[in-house]
């Protein structure tokens, strides 16, 4: 695994941070300011432009064509999350929608 390759794992985990964090902060109640204002919001925020620098690192070596649709990776691991940390559905389409996603990264990157 080259540099930029690791800096693309590196966005998509610290992506997936970010969003589990806006979850939680969206789920803090009271009005939009105050979910803004929430320290898990601004957090999530945060933690998205740690997320660009890294896929900017990786945008260097690897062909946006291949880094941005490896992107769809955190949708997987989102979805799992959130299954167990916020108790959100998960059905059959769910998980075929899942597979796709897995295998169609998994074609780009064999080529």
């Amino acid at each position: 695994m080259t540099l930029h390759h690791g800096a693309l794992a590196l966005g998509i985990l610290v992506g997936i941070a970010a969003q589990l964090l806006l979850k939680q902060g969206a789920m803090g109640g009271g009005n939009l300011i105050a979910q803004f204002l929430n320290p898990y919001t601004i957090g999530g925020l945060a933690l998205y432009g740690i997320a660009a620098f890294f896929y900017v690192v990786a945008l260097r070596a690897i062909p946006v064509s291949v880094a941005f649709p490896s992107v769809a990776l955190s949708y997987v691991l989102v979805a799992l999350l959130g299954n167990l940390w916020f108790g959100e559905p998960l059905g059959v389409a769910h998980l075929a929608g899942i597979l796709l996603i897995v295998v169609g990264v998994g074609l780009l990157h064999a080529v």
